[in-house]
């Protein structure tokens, strides 16, 4: 009598956990919407090592956003704990609500580059306004694109700002 032995079950891969990471933000997010009676289309991505969950198309979207995008971290973490609670890990998941993030992003990549422009140009140094790490890793992705200057993060959260410096 032959034993027979079924093949190792395919480990599930990062981006498995990404993309059900993703489904289960969805799926959250879509109840979250009926319960407020708010109109929008969820869109699932996975960027790197984090889910990308997006909502647009809706008319009261700005709502979720709020003044700075307040409300919309807010919700983000809400979101990252209903995706913890289902799967038992910390979720890194980014939400965007009516592409303010993106539009975000492109805002203060402009922004840095404009900076470590003038800096390199002047020779100043100049300092920016307070920002979270994602918003400093935006902005020190846009300086370290200019030749001749670098950037620093300097001070403490939540005043810690980034600075850019002639090389």
């Amino acid at each position: 009598m032959t034993e027979q032995t079924t093949p190792p079950q395919a480990e599930e891969t990062a981006e498995d956990r990404l993309v059900e990471e993703g489904e289960i933000a969805g799926d959250y997010l879509e109840q979250f919407l009926d319960v407020l009676d708010f109109d929008g289309d969820i869109d699932l991505d996975v960027d790197g090592d984090r889910a990308i969950v997006s909502i647009d198309g809706g008319n009261d979207l700005g709502q979720l956003v709020g003044r700075k995008g307040e409300v919309l971290d807010a919700l983000q973490e809400l979101t990252r704990l209903a995706v913890q609670q289902e799967t038992g890990d910390r979720s890194r998941l980014m939400l965007d609500v009516a592409r303010w993030r993106a539009g975000r992003r492109e805002r203060l990549a402009a922004l840095g580059t404009e900076v470590a422009e003038r800096v390199r140009d002047s020779g100043e140094r100049e300092e920016l306004d307070p920002m979270t790490p994602f918003e400093r890793k935006i902005v020190h992705d846009a300086v370290a694109a200019v030749d001749g200057v670098y950037s620093e993060s300097e001070g403490a959260e939540p005043k810690r700002r980034v600075v850019v410096i002639k090389e």
